[in-house]
C-alpha cells in the first residue's frame, strides 16, 4: 500500500520523500515500528512521539506523520498534518478498507446507562437474525469472542482492527459506547454512524486529563451529532439543546415528555421472589406494552433507548419484548438468584452519583432493608470516600464497609476514612475488611425482603492490592460461601 493511499481522506502538508513510498505497517506506538512502518507522532500528556522519530527511523519507519516542525532525516517521507490523532483515525480507516462501512455502526454517548442500552440492542437486533457486534467499557464482543475492555471507546486504530474483525466474522451491525474522551481525541473519526444516540448528562469527567469544566465535556458529547446519519436522543433532558448545537443529523426523542417520539406511559415498578422491575406502555412511533427484569426509572430510559434504535431495523414486536425481558448486563445491577427470600445484586456503583441514584431506586421498591456493601479504591480522591459513606448511611439501612482495590493504601485507612463520612448520617454500620467475610455477613444476616447490595466491583473479577490484580470475582465468592453454606440458598 502506497502512503497517498492512507492520506486520500486528509488535509495535509507534503514535506518531503516521496507520496507513492510504499508502508508496510501503521503504527503509534514505537515500539511496534518496523521495516517500512508509517509512524503516526502522538502529543501525549506524558510523552510527546516526535521525540522518538530517530528511534523510529532507526527501526526502519519509512514514512513519519508529525504535527510539529521536525528536523529531517534522509531517505524519509515526512508528511504533516493539523492533528495527528484525527490523521490516525483517517488512515486507520482506510488501512483497513473503511470496515464502518460495510457494517450498521451505532454509537451511544451519555454519562449513564450506556452500557446496558449496548448490551439491550445487541440482544434485540440479534433475537432478529442480525449479527452485532459490542465495543464498550467491559468488553468488546464479536461472535463467541468477548476481549476486556482498556478504554471505553478503544483508540482508533484498534476501533477500526475490530470493525475489520467484525466484517471478516459477518457481523451485520455493531453497537458501541462512545466516551466523551473518545471524541475529544478523535477516535471516532474517519467515519460516519448509522445512528447515534444520546442517554443523558451529568457531571462527570471533568478535571485534570480529562474535561476543563461542563460545558466542554457536553460540547465534546455533542460532536457524535455532526458525525452520523440519525440522531435519537433523550427529549427529557434538561441538557438536550446543548446536545444538539451543531447537529447536522435528522432528530428523534424519546422519553416521558408528551412531545417525544416514543413516549413511557403508565410506568409501574415489579417486584417478585427476589426478581425487581419495571413495565411500562409505549407510544408514538411504536405502541406495545414493555416489561423488563432490570429495576428503576433509568431501565426506562435505557428500554426506550434500545427500543428506538430498534425500531429503525423494523425488529418485529414481540422479538423486542422477549429480549428486553431476557437481558442481563454483567455487573451492572446485576441480580443473583440465590434465594427467593431476599434480593442479592451487584452493581458497579463506585461513586457518589452512582451510588444515590442505585440506592434511591432500590428505595421505591420498598424492602424489608436497604442493604449496601462497598469500599473505595486506593491511590483516589478521598473526597469520594466521604461522599459513598454518608450517601450509603443516608440511604440505606445497614451499610457494610469492606474492600475495593486498597492498591498501594492500608485497607483500614480507606474504611476509617468511609467511615467519617458515615458517622454524618444516621444508618447502622459495620466495618469487615476482607471481601468475601463481608458478604457472608450480609447473606447470613439477610432477612425476608431484604435488598442487598454489593457494589463497587461490578464486572471487575480482580482485586488490586499493592499494584498486583488478584483473582476475585464476586459470583464466585457468593457461589463459594453458599457451598459452605448450603442453608443460605433456601
Amino acid at each position: 500500500m502506497q502512503i497517498q493511499k492512507l492520506m486520500e481522506h486528509l488535509d495535509y502538508t507534503f514535506l518531503t520523500g516521496s507520496m507513492e513510498t510504499e508502508i508496510s505497517t501503521l503504527v503509534y506506538d514505537s515500539r511496534k515500528v518496523e521495516k517500512d512502518s508509517v509512524f503516526v507522532c502522538i502529543s501525549g500528556t506524558v510523552r510527546d512521539a516526535h521525540d522518538f522519530i530517530p528511534d523510529v527511523v532507526e527501526k526502519g519507519a519509512s514514512v513519519v506523520i508529525v504535527e510539529k516542525d521536525v528536523e529531517f532525516l534522509p531517505g524519509v517521507t515526512y508528511i504533516k498534518v493539523d492533528n495527528s490523532r484525527k490523521a490516525l483515525a483517517y488512515m486507520s480507516a482506510a488501512y483497513f478498507d473503511y470496515p464502518a462501512k460495510k457494517l450498521k455502526t451505532i454509537g451511544i454517548t451519555g454519562t449513564k446507562g450506556k452500557t446496558t442500552t449496548t448490551y439491550m440492542v445487541k440482544s434485540i437486533l440479534e433475537s432478529a437474525g442480525m449479527k452485532t457486534g459490542l465495543i464498550g467499557t467491559i468488553e468488546s464482543i464479536i461472535g463467541e469472542k468477548r476481549t476486556p475492555a482498556a478504554n471505553t471507546t478503544p483508540e482508533s486504530y484498534l476501533l477500526q482492527q475490530l470493525f475489520a474483525e467484525m466484517v471478516e466474522a459477518g457481523m451485520d451491525a455493531v453497537v458501541m459506547e462512545v466516551s466523551s474522551q473518545a471524541l475529544m481525541l478523535h477516535r471516532v473519526s474517519g467515519f460516519e454512524f448509522d445512528l447515534g444516540v444520546f442517554t443523558n448528562l451529568e457531571p462527570d469527567h471533568i478535571g485534570t486529563n480529562e474535561h476543563k469544566d461542563f460545558d466542554d465535556y457536553m460540547h465534546c458529547k455533542s460532536l457524535l451529532f455532526q458525525q452520523c446519519k440519525k440522531g435519537i436522543f433523550n427529549g427529557d433532558s434538561e441538557h438536550l439543546e446543548g446536545i444538539l448545537k451543531g447537529h447536522t443529523c435528522e432528530v428523534e426523542t424519546f422519553g416521558y415528555g408528551k412531545d417525544n417520539d416514543y413516549v413511557a406511559e403508565n410506568v409501574a415498578l415489579k417486584k417478585d421472589h427476589g426478581a425487581l422491575g419495571v413495565s411500562y406502555h409505549i407510544s408514538g412511533l411504536t405502541d406495545f406494552d414493555v416489561e423488563v427484569n432490570v429495576p428503576g426509572s433509568f431501565s426506562v430510559y435505557n428500554s426506550l433507548t434500545a427500543i428506538a434504535i430498534c425500531h429503525h431495523f423494523n425488529v418485529p414486536v414481540e422479538k423486542i419484548k422477549q429480549a428486553l425481558l431476557d437481558v442481563r448486563v454483567k455487573g451492572r445491577i446485576e441480580i443473583l438468584p440465590v434465594t427467593k427470600r431476599y434480593t442479592l445484586m451487584i452493581d458497579y456503583a463506585h461513586n457518589a452519583m452512582a451510588l444515590e441514584s442505585l440506592l434511591a431506586t432500590l428505595k421505591e421498591y420498598e424492602p424489608g432493608r436497604l442493604v449496601c456493601l462497598f469500599g473505595c479504591g486506593g491511590n483516589r480522591a478521598k473526597s469520594r470516600r466521604y461522599e459513598m459513606g454518608e450517601v450509603s448511611s443516608k440511604l440505606a439501612d445497614l451499610t457494610i464497609i469492606t474492600s475495593d482495590n486498597p492498591r498501594n493504601e492500608e485497607p483500614m485507612d480507606i474504611i476509617n476514612d468511609i467511615l467519617i463520612g458515615v458517622k454524618k448520617a444516621d444508618g447502622d454500620y459495620v466495618t469487615i475488611p476482607d471481601r468475601k467475610e463481608a458478604i457472608a455477613y450480609a447473606m447470613k444476616n439477610a432477612k425476608d425482603g431484604d435488598i442487598i447490595v454489593l457494589a463497587g466491583k461490578g464486572h471487575e473479577d480482580y482485586q488490586e492490592i499493592c499494584g498486583v490484580k488478584h483473582h476475585m470475582d464476586e459470583r464466585e465468592l457468593v457461589a463459594e460461601i453458599i457451598a459452605e453454606n448450603p442453608d443460605l440458598s433456601l
